[in-house]
């Protein structure tokens, strides 16, 4: 898949990019209601927690929608558009931060334990199966297209994968040991890894700082590698 998207126009990659881009917000939709309400039941903050990453990578998704409507526009427009959706959607993830260490701290001190939740270990497991690949998906448009916005989506789902992990570690283990402690340990995670990837969002200047070794200079409109003209 990698060298067919390599392959692409930057008109066949754009389509590509909104597809990928419907699917994550209808995923994402129906994904954090669904967690939510069985986090809320099972008094699970991790699950909480990832429910909110969904509808906050639902923003994410709405904000790569707008990005991708400025493509007619030439490259400084699109390298502006870039920048302020890449900043929109690190704070996006600050906010997911701050909320969820709050919640895992008061559940951590308070002891209070969760409920077992076999539904929220099955929608864990079904989307670290779904997630990883779309993540890598959007990650090889984001080198095709040479955006940033692309590649902070990617970045966020690829989050929603790790997420899901360390929501399937933490119910698992309250479930199996009775470890109460590993549901708001795994929500500790969540926060820094959201956090952590909030600064490097919010700090990026080119791909080459988030995912890839291409820095956007070095790509022609089109999205491919600048030919060598050589010297002079």
């Amino acid at each position: 898949m990698s060298t067919v998207v390599s392959r692409l126009s930057r008109p066949a990659a754009v389509v590509w990019a909104r597809r990928l881009n419907r699917l994550t917000i209808t995923w994402n939709a129906v994904e954090g209601v669904a967690v939510i309400i069985v986090g809320i039941r099972a008094s699970s903050i991790s699950l909480i927690g990832w429910g909110f990453d969904s509808f906050v990578e639902l923003v994410a998704g709405l904000v790569l929608a707008w990005r991708l409507r400025l493509e007619a526009g030439d490259a400084d427009t699109r390298h502006a558009a870039d920048r302020r959706a890449q900043r929109l959607i690190a704070a996006c993830f600050a906010v997911l931060a701050a909320y969820v260490l709050a919640e895992a701290l008061r559940d951590l001190i308070s002891g209070d334990p969760p409920d077992g939740s076999i539904l929220g270990i099955a929608l864990a497991a079904l989307s670290l199966v779904v997630m990883p690949v779309l993540a890598r998906l959007k990650l090889q448009l984001a080198v095709a297209l040479g955006s940033q916005a692309v590649q902070a989506e990617a970045a966020q789902t690829t989050l929603c994968a790790l997420l899901s992990g360390a929501v399937l570690i933490g119910l698992g283990a309250n479930l199996l040991f009775g470890w109460w402690w590993a549901d708001p340990s795994a929500g500790l995670f969540i926060a820094v890894a959201a956090a952590y990837t909030a600064v490097r969002m919010w700090r990026a200047d080119s791909l080459a700082d988030t995912c890839c070794d291409v820095p956007l200079t070095d790509l022609t409109d089109d999205g491919r590698d600048a030919p060598d003209r050589g010297p002079g």
